[in-house]
């Protein structure tokens, strides 16, 4: 049974005031908020943001097809299939990332042994049908292709610049 103490501090409502204290300090404090499109936040020069294949500088994509990544994938997102190409070397015919699993955790970019797949510093990206979310070959290579440039000046900075 409660006491006489416990009943007095409910009908006095401290647990509202209390709370009503809280709220009054928050109110008058300086605010975070970041008004997005016009305002950006800064990023951390570890951020992780949208995939990206590479080509080399003669032209021919990176990726030599050792599935390393997809076999790193915690979230089992990258679905990769290969196959010769006409020289006879091992070449990627197939390489799909479901951004719907994709935990973008890096993992698949630190594995891949000829820098092939990155994590770009892009992140406003939006779809209107969640199928869409599936990014193919062709897409990577294009967001690649777009954001060389940053890359390059990343790898360069190897995270002393934001």
């Amino acid at each position: 049974m409660a006491s006489m103490s416990d009943i007095f501090k409910s009908f006095m409502l401290r647990e509202l005031f209390g709370g009503m204290a809280v709220t009054g300090r928050a109110l008058f404090a300086p605010k975070a908020t970041v008004r997005y499109p016009e305002e950006k936040t800064p990023r951390s020069p570890r951020f992780r943001g949208l995939h990206a294949l590479r080509r080399n500088p003669d032209g021919t994509e990176r990726c030599v097809g050792c599935k390393l990544c997809e076999a790193t994938c915690p979230a089992m997102a990258i679905t990769i299939e290969i196959a010769p190409d006409e020289n006879g070397k091992r070449r990627t015919t197939r390489y799909d990332i479901d951004m719907r699993k994709c935990i973008f955790c890096g993992f698949c970019a630190e594995a891949c042994p000829v820098d092939a797949i990155v994590e770009t510093r892009f992140y406003e990206y939006c779809v209107e049908r969640p199928g869409d979310l599936v990014w193919t070959k062709d897409i990577l290579l294009e967001n690649g292709a777009l954001r060389e440039e940053e890359i390059v000046r990343d790898r360069e900075c190897d995270g002393e610049c934001a």
